[in-house]
């Protein structure tokens, strides 16, 4: 008995000071400049800093007036080439032109902690979400936006009826699409604005009903004979138990010619974006790091994701920097962990990744890398909540990360849209989908 009461004395104490915070966030400083070191290739990592109560400051959703569209860089036009949309998450561009876009959010069944101070907790949660833009049913399915100009002249349901769709990815006449559960296979033909045949299910995908990290990515290798799917981890930190955390935290490769799958890489905390470097060859993934260590950790990252490797998740972040939180260590492990390639900021949530492949942009974004990144929570000052751009050379990333697309946050610290998936089309031109303003915005390059 006295377990249930100490249980809830806790959850009500972390309701209202969640409730508290939230009263709070409005009043946020939008400044470029916050005082954030977690990023390029060398972040400065202070010590962590924990506290009975995280810190919760997400900025609320405002609807965004039409004169206030993104700003780009000088150069560069953006206009609407969607809008109207529900809860754009994901983006694929086709060979033919055509934009699919994943509409999605959580499922239904997601994050179902156990216990009393579990329960209160997710009820917290989804006023977090709502608050976010983020605590509307998943459309749970797959729209195709066709049109050359600045805006779409046709869209249409291409896939319904799926299970909080995220990854897509064409092989041949063959279309993938990662589920939350599972990952999919759907006959396409050129041309195709729906597809009625139901999908063939390739493999179970973790789930259930603690599926913290809910979203799936997939993307083909370049020969076509493999698929990489992205699965998130099951807590922030190990705190739903290690034995929740089977088969996640990972990046999987499946062989399509014989079925089999094998984990690639593992102790990636919630991998989301993956594209292949257009120079040499590798396999990129932004991860989105641990939170509830201060403002100034963890830094998301993107990395070259090497076959076998281990980035730490739980044990350490960025490296062997040990993450005491954890209570079943494993040096062994911790002494593996590869560190990453190049730090995204602390709490951006950088999920979204696309290599510059075209060449109707200026040189300079040749190769490089453009970053989505949906705005963090867990931070005093906002970070994230803009599309950064990564310069490359021979491969690999240089310099620190430039400001792409901003104009997502008010002065006020309200949000009027959060980028989540990029893609660059056969053309040249940059896509991003924005969950909150319900729109794909196009960048394309009219300078000299």
């Amino acid at each position: 008995m006295n377990k249930l009461y100490a249980g809830l004395r806790e959850a009500r104490v972390g309701a209202v000071a969640v409730l508290f915070a939230l009263s709070l966030t409005a009043c946020a400083s939008t400044a470029e400049d916050i005082g954030d070191t977690g990023l390029g290739p060398h972040p400065e990592l202070p010590a962590p800093q924990t506290s009975l109560l995280p810190t919760i400051n997400i900025a609320p959703v405002q609807k965004r007036a039409s004169e206030n569209m993104p700003t780009a860089p000088e150069g560069f036009t953006v206009s609407a080439f969607a809008t109207g949309l529900e809860h754009p998450r994901w983006l694929y561009a086709l060979p033919n032109g055509d934009l699919l876009v994943a509409e999605s959010n959580a499922p239904a069944q997601h994050d179902e902690h156990q216990g009393i101070v579990g329960w209160f907790r997710k009820q917290v949660m989804k006023l977090v979400m709502k608050r976010a833009g983020a605590g509307v049913p998943s459309p749970d399915r797959i729209v195709l936006l066709r049109g050359a100009g600045s805006s779409a002249q046709s869209r249409s349901v291409l896939i319904a009826g799926l299970h909080s769709p995220f990854g897509m990815a064409l092989v041949g006449d063959s279309l993938y699409v990662a589920d939350t559960d599972a990952l999919l296979r759907f006959p396409y033909r050129p041309g195709d604005t729906q597809i009625t045949a139901a999908g063939e299910k390739v493999a179970d995908l973790p789930a259930g009903p603690i599926n913290h990290h809910w979203t799936k990515n997939v993307v083909a290798s370049r020969d076509g004979q493999r698929l990489y799917v992205t699965v998130g981890s099951n807590s922030n930190v190990g705190e739903n138990g290690l034995e929740q955390e089977e088969g996640r935290a990972l990046i999987l490769e499946y062989t399509l010619a014989t079925g089999r799958s094998r984990v690639f890489a593992s102790g990636l905390r919630n991998p989301n974006g993956m594209d292949w470097q257009p120079e040499s060859g590798a396999l990129w993934a932004a991860v989105n790091e641990r939170d509830e260590l201060g403002d100034n950790l963890v830094p998301d990252y993107m990395t070259a994701v090497k076959d076998g490797g281990f980035y730490g998740f739980p044990y350490s972040y960025y490296g062997q920097h040990v993450d005491t939180r954890v209570k079943a260590q494993q040096p062994d492990k911790v002494a593996s962990a590869l560190t990453p390639d190049y730090a995204l900021g602390n709490h951006t949530a950088s999920l979204g990744l696309a290599f510059y492949t075209g060449r109707s942009f200026p040189q300079h974004y040749w190769g490089g890398a453009f970053v989505g990144q949906h705005g963090s929570w867990n931070r005093k000052e906002p970070s994230g909540y803009k599309v950064i751009f990564v310069p490359f050379a021979q491969g690999r990333p240089v310099g620190m990360p430039e400001t792409f697309l901003s104009g997502f946050l008010s002065p006020d610290g309200h949000a009027w849209g959060r980028p989540v998936g990029v893609v660059v089309d056969r053309a040249g031109a940059l896509y991003v989908a924005d969950d909150v303003g319900n729109v794909v915005w196009k960048v394309v390059y009219g300078g000299k």
